[in-house]
């Protein structure tokens, strides 16, 4: 692999009955543009004994992206946002100043029968002009995406700018995130239609870059000048994550993402003392870790 580039895998984690990769932060590469933080949920089975169920916990100084490849997580803030994420949705909460909020398997789904789950979890961290910014939930169905084929390769925008194209996703700072999915064996261009650092996910199948493998479960890092195209075979999919890094350092502490250290602290203060803003009916409470 050139030095120019970093190849991840996935580090598996356990949050209670649920088992995640986790690609970033990794200990070589704490940011791929604005993205601090992504983890691969499932390929898994959610039924009996094994829903997903993310009791309340705070977030500041970022947004949170959920995207699904396959079954649905109802989603719960402290703004009252309530909505059910699919499969192709977008999710988005800007923690801004300081949010809390569930994910759990919907009711729908809770009826003793087995349904897949799959997906992304993301974190973007904001702007400095934009940490403290008051709390927001957007959401994206997947018929409002930006669609659009190519040579076998079926592309969507999730969030951003990529291709000539915008997604109509509120977003705080220059990124993409972009799934796409292989009908057949195929090349993707990548070169002046993405701009700034850029991680490849791989979610199925495997691809080649300059005469690299790079696997399911793994993800490789570069700037997108560096990387002019993309080698699927056929059924590989594909998430394109990045763009133009922030200008400031960013500290990370569990759940909460600053450009101060200080706010870091006082926000860890805040949960323990429980004052940050409650999802409405509900009293579960994830303690501060450690």
């Amino acid at each position: 692999m050139a030095n120019n580039k970093m190849l991840i895998e996935e580090r598996q984690r356990d949050l209670g009955k649920f088992m995640v990769g986790r690609l970033l932060p990794f200990r070589l590469k704490r940011q791929v543009g604005p993205f601090v933080f992504i983890d691969h949920m499932g390929p898994a089975q959610i039924g009996p004994g094994q829903y997903f169920d993310v009791d309340q916990h705070p977030h500041i100084g970022l947004s949170t992206l959920t995207y699904l490849l396959e079954g649905q997580i109802e989603h719960r803030d402290s703004t009252g946002a309530v909505q059910i994420i699919s499969a192709g949705d977008v999710g988005f909460m800007s923690s801004g100043s300081g949010v809390s909020h569930t994910e759990r398997s919907p009711a729908r789904q809770r009826n003793g029968s087995l349904y897949g789950m799959h997906g992304y979890q993301v974190w973007v961290a904001l702007p400095k002009e934009r940490e403290e910014m008051a709390p927001r939930f957007d959401f994206v169905p997947h018929a409002a995406l930006p669609h659009w084929e190519d040579d076998g390769l079926e592309l969507t925008l999730v969030a951003g700018e990529g291709y000539g194209r915008t997604s109509p996703l509120p977003v705080y700072s220059p990124l993409f995130m972009v799934d796409v999915y292989a009908r057949w064996a195929a090349t993707l261009d990548i070169q002046g239609q993405l701009k700034g650092e850029i991680g490849i996910v791989v979610t199925q199948g495997q691809v080649t870059e300059a005469g690299e493998r790079v696997m399911a479960g793994q993800m490789l890092i570069s700037k997108t000048e560096d990387t002019c195209c993309l080698a699927l075979e056929e059924g590989a999919r594909l998430l394109l994550f990045g763009g133009q890094p922030l200008a400031e350092e960013r500290f990370m502490y569990w759940n909460f993402v600053s450009s101060s250290q200080d706010r870091i602290e006082q926000a860890k203060a805040d949960w323990r003392e429980r004052r940050f803003p409650k999802v409405m009916g509900d009293d579960t409470y994830i303690p501060l870790p450690g």
